[in-house]
């Protein structure tokens, strides 16, 4: 909800153009170091219970925010990303965990609701300060965060615990053994890569739109084409990608949708129709790339644990990969005053990224008692 609340926050605290840039970034470089030790924390105390600890820490940040003062937005804007990591790093091990026969409808909902929900607070949250002010509009929309917290708070006492914790004891070997499986690094690198693409592409698509001739407005239009675009296929990838076919579709949908679309936004420059058309297949396949990893997660992996963990390690390469890919595109593009060899980067990740799903969904289950998979 914070991009569109920039203006407000710089007229009503001061914040420079490049502290706004923290806003993004900080969350992103927080999932980064955190989300391997929550997995591990996750393994030694209960996943269901360091996510409840992880939702009071999301909400308590949300409204810490609230306080007219940019270094208490900063700092809260910090603990948040620590609340975030909770659901990204452990709600793939809970399903796992907790429902496994269910783990593909409730796979397809989490990432759809969360989809969803992020575009509801993109979408309101400027009219709402609008209407309320600033403060007014960041306690309505923290109220997300409340919500999942009393629901979680309530739910998690229903959760089996003893059956959990006879799952998660006997397998606990440790990130290092999991490190030295390829399967592994094949998943790193390839959500690594669709968070490099996903969030690149987020941040200097309108930019780019806009120094080929397009409007501000048209731009905004295409950007808001290109996230709403990816929602139904975050609900479907899960259910396509219950068999091994629907695994290979979607990793070359990913890898052909970003690869593609990178070379025609060259190509179809100042043709608004082709752009939309563009928009929505690079949406489609940046909807697709955050559920595959799900999947990647619970279904190349032999125990709860290992979900955690591959999640974990996973998530702390791609989300670093995230907060410096704008970064490195930016400089790319200012170095040769073009958008050629950015797009033409990106094109070559997509296509690698394609590949190593194929390989991915070949590659047998993650299972670190069975040495001979081990380098």
């Amino acid at each position: 909800m914070m991009p569109p609340l920039v203006p407000w926050l710089k007229n009503n605290l001061g914040l420079s153009t490049s502290m706004s840039g923290l806003l993004t970034t900080i969350p992103l470089i927080v999932f980064a170091l955190l989300s391997p030790t929550i997995a591990n924390l996750g393994i030694k105390k209960g996943n269901a219970q360091v996510l409840l600890g992880t939702l009071m820490t999301l909400v308590v940040g949300c409204y810490l925010r609230i306080l007219p003062n940019k270094w208490f937005l900063l700092g809260a804007t910090l603990i948040v990303g620590v609340g975030i990591s909770g659901g990204n790093v452990l709600l793939p091990a809970v399903i796992q965990e907790y429902f496994p026969h269910k783990t593909v409808i409730l796979t397809s909902l989490y990432t759809f609701t969360m989809g969803f929900i992020a575009s509801i607070g993109t979408g309101t949250s400027a009219p709402l300060a609008q209407q309320i002010g600033l403060a007014g509009a960041m306690s309505v929309i923290s109220l997300f965060g409340v919500a999942a917290l009393l629901i979680w708070a309530m739910a998690v006492h229903q959760l089996p615990h003893k059956q959990a914790k006879q799952q998660v004891t006997p397998h606990n070997q440790g990130n290092s053994q999991l490190l030295k499986i390829p399967l592994t690094w094949m998943i790193i690198f390839f959500f690594g890569a669709q968070s490099l693409l996903y969030y690149s592409m987020l941040t200097w698509l309108p930019v780019y739109w806009t120094n080929t001739g397009f409007s501000t407005t048209i731009s905004g239009l295409l950007a808001t084409i290109f996230q709403l675009c990816g929602m139904p296929l975050s609900l479907l990838t899960p259910i396509i990608a219950r068999k091994r076919s629907g695994m290979y579709f979607i990793s070359c949908l990913m890898g052909g949708g970003f690869g593609l679309g990178a070379i025609l936004l060259l190509v179809c420059q100042h043709n608004f129709v082709w752009n939309v058309l563009i928009a929505i297949l690079l949406g489609v396949a940046a909807g697709a790339s955050f559920s595959m990893c799900v999947v990647f997660f619970q279904r190349r992996t032999s125990s709860v644990i290992e979900t955690a963990q591959i999640s974990g390690i996973a998530q702390s390469v791609g989300y670093l990969l995230a907060a410096c890919g704008p970064v490195f595109s930016g400089m790319i593009n200012s170095w040769t005053h073009s958008w050629i060899p950015v797009m033409l980067i990106y094109a070559v990740i997509a296509v690698v990224m394609g590949f190593d799903g194929i390989m991915i969904t070949n590659h047998p289950p993650l299972n670190t008692h069975q040495k001979d998979k081990i380098v």
